[in-house]
């Protein structure tokens, strides 16, 4: 049975709920290992390709990280044209070009949906790793992308939205995390996860419990793309944020007065979304400060606090 005391150099693996496995090489170097893909959300193939990849890559930034080398994972359906799949593909590898990241091979097979993604690899420092179970009470809660990509791209997958919400929310997912993880690593924060296919509440819930402490998140300062709230209403929502709410809500107290639709944006799966980082209050004004020097998009959302789950108020 695999025991990971006996894997002294596994820093992150099995036993924790993080965004990446994390090996030790030596005292300056770890490696960092992750993998993602999923169907199209989107319907321009080049567009897909680079969420896909940013998608990716950002495991290893949330782990304060540097990726250096990719693999494609992808599966397409050879009925498609050519001039499809080669997009898909040439979106990646432009993304992997933007990060600084080679695209060394990978595999492809058949398969009736297409589906794309890649295995990256990082380094880190092992003494800078951004791990979910170091926040402290105290910590201010920052997010570096909004939200709203899920309900916007169903609204898109059931022909309810307009072409300037699309480009609206695909110029978010295709943007890189890279920016926000420097800036992390600048001021030597220790907590950080993306914000990903669990939602805001999701991811939010993990680290929190993780760190054993509790979140107030305060819902007037979280940030929502421009027609976020228009497709709530619709409650054009996918299906994995019902799935969200179901498995994290009993974390969760709503102070009253929040409007339901309100509250499933908070469990909306998020293709491609920002980190959330925990940052120690004395270093909140200039951490504000240069990022908006560096024009990285840095929201205050909450604080850590003493106690469990999270508050919405």
């Amino acid at each position: 049975m695999f025991n990971a005391r006996d894997f002294p150099d596994l820093l992150v693996g099995l036993g924790q709920p993080d965004d990446a496995a994390v090996w030790k090489l030596d005292s300056d170097r770890a490696l960092v290992v992750t993998t993602d893909f999923f169907t199209p959300v989107v319907d321009d193939p080049y567009d897909y390709g680079c969420i896909a990849a940013a998608n990716s890559l950002s495991d290893i930034y949330a782990m304060g990280g540097v990726p250096f080398l990719a693999l494609n994972i992808t599966a397409l359906r050879p009925d498609l044209p050519a001039e499809f799949n080669a997009e898909i593909l040439r979106g990646g590898a432009e993304k992997c070009l933007e990060a600084g990241v080679v695209i060394a091979g990978g595999h492809t097979i058949q398969d009736d949906e297409p589906k794309y993604g890649l295995v990256v690899i990082g380094m880190v420092n092992p003494g800078k790793t951004l791990t979910k179970n170091r926040v402290q009470p105290g910590d201010a809660l920052v997010l570096t992308k909004p939200l709203g990509f899920g309900v916007t791209t169903t609204a898109l997958k059931q022909e309810k939205s307009t072409p300037e919400d699309v480009a609206e929310v695909v110029r978010w997912m295709k943007k890189l995390n890279r920016e926000a993880g420097a800036l992390a690593g600048e001021f030597n924060l220790h907590a950080a996860t993306d914000v990903t296919g669990f939602s805001l509440l999701g991811h939010g819930s993990e680290m929190a419990a993780a760190s054993a402490v509790g979140f107030r998140l305060e819902f007037d300062k979280i940030p929502f793309v421009s027609c976020a709230q228009k497709y709530a209403r619709m409650w054009t929502f996918p299906g994995g944020a019902s799935d969200n709410s179901l498995f994290f809500r009993p974390r969760v107290r709503f102070k009253a007065g929040i409007p339901k639709e309100n509250q499933m944006l908070l469990f909306d799966p998020q293709t491609s979304g920002g980190l959330l980082l925990a940052v120690p209050n004395p270093k909140l004004e200039a951490f504000l400060k240069r990022a908006r020097e560096m024009d990285q998009p840095a929201w205050e959302i909450g604080v850590a606090v003493e106690g469990e789950g999270i508050d919405v108020v």
